[in-house]
Order: C-alpha cells, then structure tokens, then sequence
C-alpha cells in the first residue's frame, strides 16, 4: 500500500525519491584521473601528461558539479563525494605537475648553457 502512494504521487516522481538516485554519469572518471594526474605529475614528460590530465579532470568536474547542482535530489551523495575528491586530486596535480615542468625546464636550459663554458675548462 505505501509503495503504491509513493509512486501515485503526482509530486513525487521516481527521480525525486532518494531510492531511485543515481550516481553522477562520469564521477568515478574524474576520481581516476584525478588520482592519475597526481602519479603523472612527477618527470619533465610525464608531468606534461599530468597537466593534460588535470585539465580535462578540472572540465569534467566542473561540468558535474552543474549537473549535480541543477538536481541534488536525483544524484547520490556519494558520487558528489568522487567529483569533489577528483577536482582537488587534479588542482593538487595540476599546480605539481606545472612546477616540476617549469623547474626541469629551467634547469635543461641552464645546464645546456653553461655547456661551453665547460669546453673551456678541458
């Protein structure tokens, strides 16, 4: 009898009903990524990688926060939980990945200027 009220409800639908919520489509994608922008953030050709990675993590999430936020009652808790998780994996990520790039970079350029000095010395 109270399922049948529950679905008669005119106000009431099926998405509004937390025991038909859903995940967000792509929150275990941005929880991946996230995560893998941080393992790639460490080699000067790797962390390009990181940073690519981070960038499309940050867009993603982005896209699913909006999702979320247009209707909160139809999504579950947890897979906000993914997005959020994945979004600050990627910021952390992100600002390391272009750390490591910048400072390897500076050191390749230094290191290969210096090169004739070191012809000088033999």
């Amino acid at each position: 009898m109270e399922e049948q009220d529950l679905h008669s409800n005119p106000q009431e639908g099926p998405l509004k009903n937390p025991l038909y919520q859903q995940n967000l489509p792509n929150s275990n994608t941005i929880l991946v990524m996230g995560i893998l922008s941080i393992v790639f953030c460490w080699w000067k050709l790797v962390s390009f990688v990181g940073i690519v990675l981070g960038i499309i993590t940050l867009v993603l999430a982005k896209r699913e926060l909006a999702v979320y936020n247009a209707a909160p009652q139809n999504y579950t808790i947890s897979s906000l939980n993914n997005v959020k998780t994945g979004r600050t994996c990627a910021i952390i990520g992100l600002i390391i990945s272009v750390v490591i790039f910048v400072l390897v970079t500076l050191f390749l350029i230094g290191f290969l200027a210096t090169l004739p000095f070191w012809g000088m010395i033999r």
